[in-house]
């Protein structure tokens, strides 16, 4: 007599790897009233866009290599202005340190920017009869959004720019490392330089954004300009300040 067949186990665990939004906080301090002060107010522009928001925290501006309790006490700070830190963005060996005694991970997709290396005297070569042809330095394409993107989803362009052919609904958000192109309407948000490059650009069809955000510098719809509602709009940055024109006026 056979045996019945045993029913077929699905795994109890699967591990894919996939698109995250992320933010990246660059602190100063380690003052946990301070941070949580301003965190606070920063939150309460875009309570939407910040609740439980997952971030990453950039420690290469403080002027000292912080302990671990006050870490935990920024860490604090953090969850109590309504974000969730997950991890510390790739530095130094001693943040690797930190990172392990804090059980948190080292996000090597953010790392801080190091010095740059010193200059060395030139060295005098012979002369060749011809110079090699230098190969031409290929960028990945941008990526192609040419579905509406509803409230609730998120696109993300990976290294590269991002043009949706569509329209981007309120509560839905589009971010690109490089520029953000969008053949529509705009009612959601929009992030370009998500890595932190100061020249990308934003452009829209037709505005009506809840937030726009250039490597890290970013403004809700109460503080963009009126009179730029539902007209063809592009956002750069000048500095430390983001930019509103409207396109072809």
């Amino acid at each position: 007599m056979n045996k019945p067949l045993e029913a077929v186990q699905e795994p109890a665990v699967e591990i894919r790897f996939g698109q995250v939004g992320l933010a990246q906080v660059r602190i100063r301090t380690t003052d946990a009233g301070v941070i949580l002060d301003e965190l606070t107010g920063r939150v309460a522009s875009a309570p939407q866009f910040f609740e439980r928001t997952a971030v990453c925290l950039d420690l290469s501006a403080l002027e000292k290599e912080p302990s671990t309790s006050e870490m935990r006490g920024v860490f604090d700070a953090v969850r109590r202005a309504g974000m969730l830190t997950v991890g510390l963005a790739h530095g130094t060996a001693a943040v690797d340190a930190l990172a392990r005694s804090l059980d948190v991970p080292v996000l090597t997709q953010f790392r801080v920017q190091g010095k740059a290396a010193p200059v060395q005297a030139p060295v005098k070569e012979v002369p060749k009869a011809a110079p090699p042809v230098e190969a031409p330095v290929l960028h990945p394409p941008s990526l192609m959004q040419h579905q509406p993107v509803r409230s609730g989803q998120r696109v993300y362009a990976r290294n590269s720019d991002l043009v949706v052919t569509a329209t981007v609904g309120a509560g839905a958000e589009v971010i690109a490392d490089g520029c953000v192109h969008i053949y529509g309407t705009l009612r959601g948000r929009a992030v370009a330089g998500a890595r932190g490059e100061v020249t990308a650009r934003v452009f829209c069809q037709e505005f009506h954004a809840e937030l726009i955000s250039i490597a890290g510098v970013f403004r809700v719809f109460e503080t963009l300009p009126p009179e730029l509602v539902g007209k063809p709009v592009q956002a750069w940055l000048d500095g430390d300040d983001l930019r509103f024109a409207r396109i072809g006026g």
